[in-house]
């Protein structure tokens, strides 16, 4: 699929057209051009396009140019990026080189050594995950604003304000190992509702298979 500018008047496909209804039909350019709203001119640029290339012609090029005169040469990148690796700033790279300061900016962020933070090497990634299910589950909850009726960003009367809504809670126990998760939605976090949906939540892993052994939390207050 091509992608075209917004603001054309041709695809691909009413290009085809208009070499089949000029070549073909034997329509003139100027009844092609009226009856699809657009210019002679461009009739007959597609026409021209298809006699030298065929169909292929018809589709989109591309805007790239073949070479950007103002790009540094790949080894000078390459220079450019060891320099940078070595904790040199900007402008030391750009004197040693005998660059202009902005070269050696525009090239840095392009490959992404622009900031020093990003010369460390990213730490390795710990993941730990308990060999069967049920030896490790792991509890928390989500606070969750309750919603009464249509808000302001959709009737846009600013003093109306449903007031009083309260709050609701997402209690949520995944088990480490499966994924398996299960949650129910309560009107406290209080420790008496953690403590009854931790038991609840035992009970509908067992009924699955699972034998809860190890649970954690973020030590909330519940």
């Amino acid at each position: 699929m091509n992608n075209h500018h917004q603001n054309a008047r041709t695809t691909f496909h009413s290009r085809a057209l208009i070499v089949r209804r000029v070549l073909k039909e034997g329509k003139s350019a100027r009844e092609v051009a009226d009856g699809l709203g657009i210019s002679r001119r461009t009739v007959y640029k597609w026409l021209a396009r298809y006699r030298a290339g065929g169909e292929r012609a018809l589709h989109n090029r591309t805007s790239r140019p073949r070479r950007s005169s103002r790009r540094l040469p790949v080894e000078r990148v390459a220079t450019i990026a060891a320099l940078r690796r070595r904790r040199m700033s900007s402008l030391e790279i750009a004197f040693s080189l005998s660059l202009p300061l902005s070269s050696v900016t525009l090239e840095l962020r392009r490959l992404g050594l622009n900031r020093l933070s990003r010369l460390e090497p990213k730490p390795p990634v710990i993941r730990y995950e308990y060999e069967k299910p049920g030896d490790m589950i792991h509890l928390d909850i989500k606070k969750l604003g309750r919603i009464e009726g249509v808000g302001k960003r959709i009737h846009g009367d600013r003093s109306k304000r449903a007031r009083g809504a309260g709050w609701e809670y997402l209690h949520v126990c995944v088990d480490d190992n499966s994924r398996l998760a299960y949650t129910e939605l309560l009107p406290t976090e209080k420790a008496t509702s953690a403590t009854c949906f931790l038991i609840r939540a035992a009970g509908w892993f067992e009924r699955h298979g699972v034998r809860v052994r190890r649970v954690m939390t973020d030590n909330g207050s519940a």
